[in-house]
């Protein structure tokens, strides 16, 4: 299920799994760019990987590179900057596991 307003920037790849669910307003990037100004225009796409069973909450943003493992929950407004385990719980800015 993908609720209303998400943003999807997918030059990197994005795969969801069944079961998912994505609340309103996510946002999931795959693109970054360099650090040195020199090659900021520079992009690196990375792929986004989203579990079976895995609830994303409204307003999330899941940065490039991020696997969300099975049964994991993203709590509303997080951003989630890395890998998150299966069946845990990962809130704030940047994301940390809370359960």
């Amino acid at each position: 299920f993908i609720n209303s307003c998400c943003m999807f920037q997918d030059q990197g790849g994005i795969f969801i799994n069944d079961g998912a669910q994505i609340g309103h307003g996510t946002t999931l990037v795959t693109l970054n760019h360099s650090h040195d100004p020199k090659t900021r225009t520079d992009l690196f796409p990375k792929p986004i990987h989203i579990g079976k069973d895995v609830w994303i909450g409204s307003g999330a943003i899941v940065l490039p590179g991020v696997t969300i493992n099975n049964g994991a929950i993203i709590g509303a407004g997080t951003v989630v900057t890395k890998d998150v385990p299966e069946n845990k719980t990962v809130i704030g800015v940047p994301g940390k596991i809370i359960r």
